[in-house]
């Protein structure tokens, strides 16, 4: 099990980014959250197999249709799995 930290930037709030996200990480069997940043930004946690994680950062670079991914930061974390599905949240991971 890996976990991982994404900031998307570019134009990816208020075209279904997040709802995708999410929906994406269910598909590929990854738990997480993903919400919108103060900065315009999309901040996403994952946690997963890490073919899965890969997949899932390759998905976020393109995004929804709508959207206009220009960078994708990835942190990688250790640490037990703290998610029991994928979901959109209204704030920061904890």
């Amino acid at each position: 099990m890996s976990r991982a930290r994404f900031i998307v930037r570019g134009i990816v709030q208020g075209v279904n980014f997040r709802a995708m996200a999410a929906q994406e990480g269910r598909r590929l069997g990854l738990t997480g959250r993903v919400w919108n940043r103060s900065d315009a930004a999309v901040g996403v946690v994952a946690e997963g197999p890490d073919d899965a994680l890969a997949a899932f950062e390759h998905w976020l670079w393109r995004g929804p249709r709508a959207a206009e991914v220009d960078a994708v930061e990835r942190a990688d974390a250790a640490g037990d799995q703290r998610y029991a599905t994928f979901d959109v949240s209204w704030g920061p991971a904890d």
